[in-house]
């Protein structure tokens, strides 16, 4: 997470800038890794996209009338949504947003990768299907010149070997040997 202040100036900025810090150490003393922002040379606005481009989850901004009221805007993201959080409940909703926010993410990634593999079965369908784009589902007999020559043949590499992948034997789409399980194959681009 990345804690901005937003200063208006005067004594406003010293309250932002307490608000920040302690809201920063409460953060740490969790074990969140957290970054406070304090550079006065750059507009909110400005680190806003700045730390939106280096893929921060989640953006904390405090200005003098979040200071006195005693909230935090929080934005995420992943979705863009923002809202304004008692300051007195800021840890624990980073922290439950922090888990929401990386269940999504791998829950998005899953479906991807589960809509974007074909399974193929034989060394034609799995040409063809290199045409087509995506992951293939394919026997490999799980020897480093088999992958070599699929490699040399099609530009295809093994992306992975799925942990709860199809473990039904086979035969190779290469070569015919005997293969003890399925593996992803895919194009770089």
């Amino acid at each position: 997470a990345v804690i901005v202040p937003i200063q208006k100036g005067g004594e406003a900025n010293e309250v932002v800038n307490t608000a920040c810090e302690k809201l920063r150490d409460d953060l740490k003393a969790t074990g969140l890794r957290v970054k406070l922002d304090d550079d006065d040379t750059k507009r909110s606005g400005w680190k806003f996209a700045e730390y939106e481009l280096k893929g921060v989850p989640v953006r904390l901004a405090i200005g003098p009338r979040d200071a006195e009221n005693g909230t935090v805007e929080v934005a995420r993201r992943d979705t863009g949504e923002k809202a304004f959080i008692p300051a007195d409940q800021i840890v624990a909703h980073v922290q439950s947003l922090l888990v929401e926010i990386q269940d999504g993410l791998l829950e998005r990634a899953r479906d991807r990768m589960e809509k974007g593999t074909r399974e193929v079965n034989t060394w034609e369908e799995f040409t063809a299907g290199l045409e087509e784009g995506g992951f293939l589902s394919a026997h490999w007999d799980g020897t480093a010149e088999t992958e070599e020559r699929i490699k040399k043949e099609t530009k295809a590499t093994i992306r992975c070997i799925p942990l709860q992948g199809d473990t039904t034997p086979g035969t190779c789409i290469r070569t015919g040997e005997p293969s003890a399980r399925r593996v992803l194959f895919a194009r770089a681009y």
